[in-house]
């Protein structure tokens, strides 16, 4: 061999090695994920262990034991599979436009969530989709990102630590819907007692789709992955994600994505269009690769349940999939009601999942509970799981969260399972428990018969009480259709425009909601609006009269008045409700003005024995010492539906009152005493007083008795006689 073959040999072998080193830098792992701000890589291999070494875990658990900063740990994990729907469908675009249907196979054993032992608020999601583990760990309030090493023999992975103060590079934006604020405080004692099941379609934008190399086959595993990760994140506060669908904008973007609140404007649009009449779904997001000025995407405010807003766009532009799922997480909460995290909100980190940063940390701050509970739990419905068909799930088994079949209960996870001593494992109560969930359950045992578990909202509502023998609350119960109230629903009590509003003018009704456009109208029919008969004026659009101030209004929104006969007649946001009286004895029903009697109501005064009022289901709830169900007898009150009250609180009620009467005659006694005081004073004093006179007396005869005697005799003889005598009767 030449020299100078023996320094080109050389520079093969330096450029090799140096080729080597370039292939396992840490930005060159996975195409397309490229990585950014993290923390020196770290290099472990994970171990598996058996089910001697595991410790004592259902066969559908695996569990493995991984070195990090120089600790070891033992991470528990479960195969999820319930956050993709069966038969995704997926929806793309042909040349001529056409849409196009198919239902793409999906590997869905190969995701995992669940915790860390030893560390109860540890998060572990992870897929083994390619092989490796790739995914996040929280550990000990620290976030990991982890990936499989590239070319290693060794199972080899590569750790980093996800340094916040480093990703936070991206801002979001929310569009806020008016209303107050949530309270900057946590703690709800049982504050979720319902599975909530967000159903969630995606759509890819052409920028990402082409960021791809317009291959579907790398693109899905990264979407599910991310849907994945998010369900995860929302797990831990009883949200599961369900991905119903998917679209794919492969040929061209419908709508232009340049100004971020415009665009997002856009998109609500276009989903309104397209998506709502193919795919039923509580919110829709889109995935663009694109720069949004340098936010991590923009987001719609408790929009979850109202289909014209509840929408997000989302940038996956220099973004890690974990960092794209974190995104994701963060505008969907905006769509559950969180707003961005202000300096009070706190969590186990220095900042949380919707700061408006949106720092790489997958934990909720006690501002995102509070307004989560606001919003989500107080005031949405649509996500509540029993709206929902088992067919949307593959399989129904233990462990999902979901009470199934013979399951007594199921806290969802090993690690929820852990924290709870009502339900075991296996899906069985507990040893002495007698439920481990719902209203009228605590501390794992039936809440005593007659405890309010549904307070009366109003006049026109019902309590509920616990009957003492099962866990749900009765159902909800009100007073029957028809029956006076002194509630009006015009104007919404007098709260729209300020206390000194009222209802229009009855000119202001027949005149607007006679022409059917959009200043009045009753109801709408195809693109144009329904006139209203002169019978039905007062159910059309709310109209005002004496507005004196205009309240804060969402974007976009319009106020008209119009003058009527010298009136001004202004149009309120809302529909008069079912209910509102129209009329003597007639009140509004669907848009109508009709007579009490086309009510189903058998309810007469009678029928109750003038002792209770008779509520939606026919039946009497009864007054106060009445019983169900005539109220003919002395009772404890309620009906059928709500159980009754029991004696127990008119026990209460009385020993409340005994103590009260005590206390006024132990006052009225300490009065008497106080009075009667003064008076033996003076009693006392009167007697000592004569006694002092008669002390003197005696003292002044005494004297007077030596004085006497020591006189002489001719002066002796010269005292009268009376006062002779009466020193002789002293004698």
């Amino acid at each position: 061999m030449t020299v100078a073959e023996a320094r080109l040999f050389m520079r093969i072998l330096f450029l090799t090695q140096l080729f080597g080193v370039f292939l396992s830098f840490p930005g060159l792992i996975l195409a397309g994920h490229q990585q950014h701000n993290h923390s020196p890589t770290e290099v472990v291999i994970h171990l598996k262990l058996t089910g001697k070494t595991s410790g004592m875990k259902p066969p559908d658990w695996v569990s493995y034991s991984l070195k990090l900063g120089g600790q070891r740990h033992v991470i528990h994990m479960k195969s999820q599979n319930l956050f993709l729907t069966r038969n995704l469908p997926m929806f793309t675009y042909s040349d001529q436009g056409s849409l196009l249907e198919d239902y793409p196979f999906v590997q869905d054993d190969c995701y995992y969530h669940d915790y860390v032992e030893g560390d109860s608020e540890s998060l572990v999601s992870l897929n083994t989709c390619l092989g490796g583990f790739q995914g996040l760990l929280e550990i000990d309030n620290t976030v990991y990102e982890i990936m499989p090493k590239k070319f290693s023999t060794k199972f080899e992975h590569l750790v980093y630590k996800m340094d916040s103060n480093k990703t936070e590079s991206s801002i979001s934006i929310e569009l806020q819907k008016t209303g107050n604020s949530a309270l900057k405080q946590s703690g709800f004692e049982g504050w979720w007692t319902h599975v909530r099941i967000v159903e969630i379609v995606r759509v890819v934008d052409k920028t990402l789709y082409e960021h791809y190399q317009s291959n579907d086959t790398v693109m899905m595993p990264d979407l599910y992955f991310v849907i994945s990760m998010v369900d995860a994140i929302y797990d831990v506060i009883g949200v599961k994600i369900l991905l119903v669908g998917l679209e794919v904008w492969n040929k061209k973007n419908p709508i232009v994505i340049d100004d971020v609140r415009k665009s997002l404007q856009l998109y609500c649009w276009w989903k309104i269009k397209n998506i709502i009449h193919r795919l039923k779904h509580d919110t829709t997001h889109l995935f663009i690769y694109k720069h949004l000025r340098g936010l991590s995407g923009i987001g719609s405010t408790s929009g979850v349940c109202d289909p014209s807003r509840s929408c997000a766009i989302v940038t996956f532009i220099n973004r890690t999939l974990n960092l794209r799922a974190l995104g994701v997480a963060h505008h969907l909460g905006h769509n559950l009601g969180m707003e961005d995290d202000e300096k009070t909100c706190k969590c186990r980190h220095k900042k949380c999942t919707t700061d408006a940063t949106n720092p790489p940390i997958p934990k909720f701050s006690n501002c995102s509970y509070n307004y989560f509970w606001t919003y989500t739990v107080k005031q949405t419905t649509c996500l509540l799981e029993n709206m929902y068909t088992k067919s949307i799930f593959n399989l129904s088994h233990c462990g999902n969260g979901i009470v199934e079949d013979d399951e007594q209960c199921d806290c969802g996870s090993l690690h929820h399972f852990a924290k709870d001593l009502c339900c075991m494992p296996n899906c069985t109560l507990s040893l002495g428990s007698s439920c481990a969930f719902g209203i009228c359950c605590k501390n794992c045992q039936f809440l005593p018969s007659g405890e309010v578990c549904r307070k009366q909202d109003n006049i026109c509502d019902l309590p509920e009480w616990c009957n003492g023998t099962s866990h749900k609350c009765p159902d909800d119960v009100y007073v029957e259709d028809g029956i006076p109230c002194n509630i009006s629903a015009f104007c919404y009590e007098k709260k729209i425009f300020g206390q000194k509003s009222k209802a229009a003018n009855k000119n202001c009704y027949k005149e607007v909601h006679y022409k059917g456009d959009r200043f009045g109208h009753c109801g709408l029919q195809g693109p144009g609006y329904i006139k209203c008969e002169n019978n039905d004026a007062f159910c059309g659009r709310l109209q005002c009269d004496n507005v004196s101030e205009i309240p804060r209004m969402e974007a976009h929104s319009t106020v008209h008045f119009a003058v009527v006969k010298g009136l001004f007649c202004w149009d309120d946001f809302g529909d008069v409700k079912d209910g509102t009286e129209c009329g003597q004895d007639h009140i509004c029903i669907q848009k109508h003005c009709v007579h009490l009697s086309a009510l189903d109501s058998n309810c007469s005064p009678t029928f109750c024995h003038k002792r209770g009022i008779c509520n939606n289901k026919h039946h009497c709830h009864c007054n106060y010492l009445w019983e169900p169900p005539n109220c003919m007898t002395k009772g404890n009150g309620g009906s059928v539906d709500n159980g009754p009250p029991t004696k127990i609180q008119r026990k209460k009620k009385y020993c409340y009152l005994c103590l009260f009467l005590l206390v006024v005659l132990f006052i009225l006694l300490c009065c008497l005493c106080l009075l009667l005081r003064p008076r033996e004073e003076s009693q006392q004093e009167s007697q000592i007083q004569p006694t002092s006179e008669n002390t003197n007396e005696a003292v002044s005869r005494q004297a007077s008795s030596i004085a006497f005697q020591s006189l002489p005799l001719s002066r002796m003889l010269s005292v009268p006689a009376s006062r002779t005598s009466s020193i002789q009767s002293v004698k």
